[in-house]
């Protein structure tokens, strides 16, 4: 049989300066570089294995899992293949077919989808709707409290702590200590705070938190973290029956070969950066401000933001490209030949972003250059 060379080189190089918020926490640090290099073969971290993924000592994943669980503060913790997976893993814990679940308006679809494998009915709790899009904790308790009078037994709900559409982080404390008063568990997908920002989830009054290891904290893909409570580490992690070593909801092992020897070298990393959280939200901020000196540019979400991803409606752009003759095109075209990439070919009325990790002296050419194009194209 004969097979095509196929090319692994990305498109997107290195050098280029990537706003697409999927990639910015997710840059590999310094340390997983060479870990990727050293366990990129397929099962490289299983070869001190004795059964358990959780218990090998070289390399130390029992050790890392001890560290990991301190650095967001739970009693128990596991690796899975993202965060989706993680949610999935306590929905089918916790609830039956049919049961109710109370999701935030902004979920991701994923959470949408690991509800819908499950047989789960889904009640949301509405935003603020436009401009800022707000989960309230407010509108929260109130959703809370009408499913559990009307469909009796709630047995889980879910909040986004920062939406992948408008970057709003939502205040998962409150909420947390409303579901508390309740009685009904909470999960908070932390996809994009977990390892950008400070989690502390006993704080935060949590019983469950998922994080995504591509997404923000600097592993490669696919791996996420599944933390929880000393509570349910029994109903979650409970064992099988036939192999006495292998929990069930991690389908016996989860993360194996490079994504979790990446998480790894990245967890020194982490704890590092998030300590500068603050720096990266003053800089989102003022990147918010540069872009909006361009007519007709807005920040769409909660003002000012507190997240790095950004979410802009961009009219002026999007009425260029009516008559461009690459129409919306134009746009990705013209960041390309600055060496910025992230947006999305042909999209021009609105556009996410992030800067995260980004110097301020990046984020100042970035913002020159949409304002170059748009003085240029605009004339």
């Amino acid at each position: 049989m004969e097979c095509q060379n196929y090319s692994i080189n990305r498109s997107i190089e290195r050098e280029n300066l990537n706003l697409n918020p999927l990639q910015r926490g997710g840059v590999l640090s310094a340390a997983a570089r060479e870990a990727l290099y050293e366990f990129g073969d397929g099962y490289s971290v299983c070869d001190y294995c004795a059964g358990r993924l959780d218990e090998i000592a070289k390399p130390s994943i029992g050790g890392f899992l001890e560290d990991l669980a301190k650095f967001i503060n739970v009693d128990a913790v596991r690796t899975v293949h993202g965060a989706r997976e993680g949610k999935f893993a306590i929905m089918h814990a916790l609830c039956s077919p049919g049961d109710t679940i109370v999701v935030d308006g902004n979920a991701h679809y994923t959470t949408h989808i690991a509800a819908e494998r499950n047989s789960l009915n889904m009640i949301e709790v509405p935003s603020t709707g436009s401009p800022e899009f707000e989960i309230t904790p407010e509108k929260y308790q109130e959703v809370l409290e009408k499913a559990i009078d009307e469909k009796g037994d709630i047995k889980l709900a879910l909040l986004t702590h920062v939406d992948g559409d408008y970057g709003n982080l939502t205040n998962a404390k409150k909420i947390g200590k409303i579901c508390q008063d309740a009685g009904v568990p909470l999960v908070l997908n932390c996809a994009y705070s977990m390892g950008r920002l400070p989690i502390d989830a006993k704080k935060m009054n949590l019983d469950f938190v998922v994080g995504s290891g591509h997404k923000s904290m600097a592993a490669s893909g696919p791996i996420g973290v599944l933390g929880m409570k000393e509570e349910w580490a029994d109903q979650l992690l409970q064992r099988s029956s036939r192999h006495q070593k292998k929990e069930i909801e991690m389908l016996g092992c989860t993360s194996r070969g490079a994504p979790i020897a990446t998480l790894m070298a990245s967890l020194p990393h982490l704890i590092e950066r998030v300590s500068k959280w603050d720096d990266e939200v003053k800089k989102a901020r003022n990147f918010v401000e540069q872009m909006e000196e361009i007519g007709g540019v807005v920040q769409i979400g909660v003002r000012p933001t507190n997240h790095d991803l950004v979410r802009f409606e961009t009219p002026f752009f999007h009425e260029i490209a009516q008559n461009h003759p690459r129409r919306g095109f134009f746009l990705y075209e013209e960041l390309k030949k600055r060496k910025i990439v992230g947006i999305k070919r042909g999209q021009t009325e609105w556009f996410k972003c992030s800067a995260y990790g980004m110097t301020q002296e990046q984020v100042d050419y970035i913002a020159a250059s949409f304002k170059e194009i748009a003085e240029k194209s605009g004339n």
